[in-house]
This record gives structure tokens, sequence and C-alpha cells, in this order.
């Protein structure tokens, strides 16, 4: 087939998903729908007056946007048609696996019972089967919330740990490096649970944070995290420790027009397990396949890189060798039979 890649090419590609915020998903159409369920007032009546509210130009804007919004998921179905409208999307993207960031802190914060967000979203990571979905959950920290918070919700978290694959941390990284919580990852890897961190593209301190991460909490995977590329140590590192990063275009471009591009692709040449992900699509403008179609065309990428980013994304995922070898082939498939 042809180097140049078209939007055909990206969504049918076979892929897994493994940075992807569920409430980043929210898009204003079910932000309304909620709102109106649950009587919530959100000050906007139309899907048209939501989307207007979806306007930011800087991290904090962003969140004071972010949070508020979330205030319309009261309930177990609400939690459970967010996750499943995000799935009949992931679908269309053939995405064939799914590992998906929560925020339970966000909620319990605002009076929400753990349970009622952690069932909602459970239940329709099992009804993705009938997508040909296989999906799991990922439990993510606050970072600006407290070390006790942290605690506290870990131990709430361990009761479901039949329904959560691993941990992450997110939010706002300033002043709030991952040892904050070293103590909780280190207790979440002794229950079993994996271990991802948010190392936010272009930080204060972003490569001592990663060094924090990498070195001394052993995670397995870093969320964004292409800085490294500041660090030659880290770089060769991370290429042979495994450790995934898990980069997202569009959203880079809040930060930076050029996306994290040039850092993907060195990452790449030097045989890191780069891969691409959506973030929080509902606010940054596109899902994964629209992800991989904006790199590629702004950074010319060979059908070869893009079936790599695509074969990284199932070699990080946290399943089994021989679940991988199943997505590795029908990827092979798909390339081998593709055509316009």
């Amino acid at each position: 087939m042809s180097a140049n890649i078209t939007t055909k090419f990206t969504q049918g590609l076979p892929k897994a998903e493994l940075h992807l915020h569920i409430e980043g998903t929210l898009e204003p159409a079910l932000k309304l729908k909620l709102a109106q369920r649950n009587h919530v007032d959100i000050g906007q009546t139309t899907i048209a007056e939501v989307q207007k509210t979806y306007e930011y130009h800087d991290l904090a804007s962003f969140l004071a946007v972010y949070y508020p919004a979330m205030n319309v998921l009261q309930t177990e179905e609400d939690f459970y048609d967010l996750a499943m409208a995000y799935l009949h999307r992931a679908a269309a993207n053939n995405v064939r696996h799914a590992e998906i960031f929560f925020d339970p802190q966000a909620h319990t914060s605002r009076g929400i019972d753990f349970a009622t967000v952690i069932n909602g979203l459970y239940q329709a990571t099992v009804d993705a089967r009938a997508l040909n979905i296989d999906a799991h959950l990922i439990m993510c920290f606050l970072r600006d919330f407290s070390k006790e918070s942290a605690r506290k919700t870990l131990a709430e978290a361990l009761q479901y740990k039949d329904k959560i694959i691993g941990i992450g941390l997110d939010s706002d990284e300033h002043n709030n490096p991952p040892l904050k919580f070293a103590r909780q990852f280190e207790d979440a890897a002794a229950a079993g649970l994996h271990l991802t961190t948010h190392c936010d593209i272009d930080q204060k301190d972003s490569i001592e944070h990663i060094r924090q991460a990498l070195e001394i909490m052993g995670v397995e995977r870093l969320d964004h995290g292409t800085n490294i590329v500041e660090d030659p140590d880290l770089v060769a590192f991370a290429a042979k420790n495994h450790i995934g990063l898990t980069s997202c275009p569009l959203s880079n471009t809040f930060v930076t027009p050029e996306m994290k591009g040039k850092e993907v692709i060195e990452l790449l040449n030097k045989n890191v397990p780069v891969s691409i992900h959506s973030d929080d699509p509902a606010y940054f403008g596109g899902y994964i396949s629209d992800n991989y179609y904006a790199l590629a065309q702004q950074f010319n990428l060979t059908v070869e890189q893009i079936v790599q980013l695509a074969r990284n994304s199932f070699a990080t995922a946290w399943i089994s060798p021989e679940q991988k070898q199943l997505y590795f082939n029908e990827l092979e498939h798909y390339v081998a039979t593709y055509h316009e």
C-alpha cells in the first residue's frame, strides 16, 4: 500500500488504547443529557452552549472546565453511560484492548460513593465484550490531593481489586512529584496491581519526575513522558526495561504546536516502545485514530512507523504474551490485506 496514510487506514488499524481518561470523554451532548436527567443546573441548555464552554488556553483554564463538568455524573447509570459511549467510539476506531483511567477522588470529593463510580464503569467494561473490546480500569490518584487522600482511596479501591488492573497518577504535576505517592504505589504493587504515572510534557522538573517514576517507584509505563529524550541515560533505561510511553498528539498541541512528534520519532528510533492515544478526546478534538492521523500527517510518518506505534500499544498493554501475539497477528493481517 501507499506510504500516504489515510484516515481510513488509521481508523481500521487494530490498536490498544492505554491513555484515556473516561471523564475526558464527556461529550457536550451527553453532558447536557445527564444534567437534565439529574436536574443539575450547568448554566447551559443547548449542545452549542455546552460546546462553547469547552474552550481554554492553559492547564488551569482546562481544569476549571474539566472538573466542574463532572457534576453531572451522579449515579451508577451515569458512569455506565459515560463509559459505554466511549467504548462505542473505541469500537468504531478498532480499539481491540482498552485500559481506561478513572479519577475516583474527583467524585468522592463531591459526595459520590466510590462504589457508584466503579460499579458503573466496570459493568461497561464487561459489556464491552459485545463490542469485541477487551476493556479494563486503571484507578488514578489526583496528585494535587493529599497523600492521606490517596491512602484512603487505595484502601477503598482494594476492596474492588478484581475490577481494577492497575493504578496511575494524574492531574496538576506542579509541586506534586511522583515520590509524593511512593508509599501508595508500593502498597498497590504489593497487592498485585500494575503501575503507571503521568509525567506531563514540559513541566517544571520533568526529568527529575521521570527519574523518580522509573528508577525509584518502578512504574511499568510513563503517560506522556516524552521529555525523557532530554536524558539519554533514561532513554536507554526505558528501552532496556521495555517501559512504554503513551503519547497523546492532539492534547500535546495544547502545550506545543509540534505535538511532541519529533520526540515520538526519536523514541521509535531508539527502540523505546512509545504508542499513541487520545487522553481527553471530548476536550481536545479527536479520538485515537484522529491522533494517529494527525501525527502521521504533520510528520510524514511511514506505514511502518504507524504500524510500529500500534504494535507498541499491544506490546506494553497489561495482558498475557499469548493475548499480545493474537493482536500482533491481527495487526499483521490488517496491513497485509489492506486496500483503499
